[in-house]
């Protein structure tokens, strides 16, 4: 594979809870090698080591607490169970996290649902006609059979990715079930110069052309390809062939970049990185007037990544974050703590940066339940606003 981008000694987990600054402090790091396949379009952190990395319940991965996240949630729920005539049928989540979004489809439509996850809380979430088993998932489980394969949001942390969704054909086929996949969007990583959306914990990356390929690959027929969530995600429907023959004709799909135009956007990113961090780098140094805290709004995996691409002599004085399970801990390799909303009363931030713009009207309107005047900036963009006009 061709290397195009690499970061050195970030934390290998993003998501997982850190209870002291000095635990966070001291976390493991790992490199970042992202290498691009000219023939198929795939990207893969080249230098990814599974073994430094431990999936449990500790993992706190989970937008649930997010008006703007349930709210797309309910739509893709909704519009999954029209589609494929979900009421009374049988559901089975990949990578179910907490596992909201099984319940969800269970409540809706009248389904039964069984998600597998290392990470699972199942009683966070548990109970009515939705099962939790703590633990990957694999063929030892091909006796759960289901009427919709699902997995959102986990393909990405696979290194073997095209093994993974050969074994999940595998066990679709025994009933023909279709299967919905759903990853962050790579085109939209690469055309916006989101660094802070490279971490160690995706080893996987995905243009919609890769997707499709991989999936025809390994003996699916693509039915459908689009981005959700403002083109950050990308998502995937397909059904299981009986062989390859099939699967391997020809697609022209509109959404499908080729190989080249894919190779042409890494290079583009490759190029533009350096200078993006530096241009966020240098809003952090002005962002301290006489020593006033700034904050990121945001208490996962971008933030982490943001932090330690800007150094942790420039980072914010903590990080916001609404999920209640969060704050208190510290972000992985800066030990930044994280607050809740209401502790920012106290603090007054002079800034506070939203890590993903979907959420900036959320945000503005918590910061003003709390009575907080503050700037809100963005992280849309690669190179940020300049300071005097925010």
């Amino acid at each position: 594979m061709e290397v195009f981008h690499e970061v050195r000694r970030v934390p290998v987990h993003n998501t997982l809870l850190m209870r002291s600054r000095e635990e966070a402090s001291g976390f493991p790091t790992g490199d970042i090698t992202l290498g691009y396949c000219s023939a198929c379009g795939f990207i893969r952190n080249t230098a990814y080591d599974p073994s430094l990395q431990h999936y449990c319940g500790d993992i706190e991965e989970t937008q649930a607490f997010s008006a703007t996240f349930n709210a797309f949630h309910q739509r893709l729920a909704e519009e999954l169970i029209g589609r494929h005539q979900l009421r009374g049928k049988t559901v089975l989540e990949i990578g179910c996290g907490k596992g909201e979004f099984l319940r969800m489809l269970c409540e809706l439509g009248g389904n039964r649902g069984t998600g597998f996850d290392p990470a699972v809380v199942p009683e966070r979430n548990g109970g009515g006609d939705a099962t939790f088993i703590a633990d990957f998932y694999s063929s030892r489980y091909f006796d759960y059979q289901a009427d919709l394969f699902i997995c959102k949001m986990t393909l990405e942390h696979i290194r073997d990715a095209a093994e993974f969704t050969g074994m999940v054909r595998r066990a679709a086929l025994q009933r023909g079930s279709p299967a919905f996949f759903m990853v962050p969007n790579a085109s939209h990583v690469l055309r916006s110069g989101a660094f802070w959306d490279v971490y160690y914990e995706h080893c996987s990356y995905f243009t919609p052309g890769a997707l499709a390929r991989m999936f025809r690959a390994q003996g699916w027929r693509v039915t459908g390809l689009w981005t959700e969530y403002e083109d950050q995600y990308l998502a995937i429907e397909a059904e299981p062939c009986g062989g390859l023959e099939s699967a391997l004709e020809p697609h022209a799909a509109a959404t499908e970049e080729t190989p080249r135009e894919g190779r042409a956007a890494a290079g583009d990113f490759a190029r533009n990185v350096d200078e993006a961090i530096e241009a966020w780098r240098a809003l952090a140094r002005s962002m301290r007037p006489g020593g006033k805290p700034w904050a990121l709004w945001g208490g996962g995996s971008k933030a982490v990544a943001f932090v330690s691409a800007l150094g942790g002599e420039l980072g914010p004085s903590y990080a916001v974050d609404i999920n209640p399970y969060k704050q208190g801990a510290f972000l992985p390799g800066s030990g930044i703590p994280v607050i809740g909303p209401a502790a920012l009363r106290n603090q007054r931030p002079e800034y506070v940066v939203v890590m993903n713009p979907i959420y900036q009207r959320e945000v503005e309107e918590e910061l003003a339940r709390q009575g907080v005047d503050t700037k809100v900036l963005a992280l849309d963009a690669a190179v940020p606003p300049r300071k005097e006009v925010v």
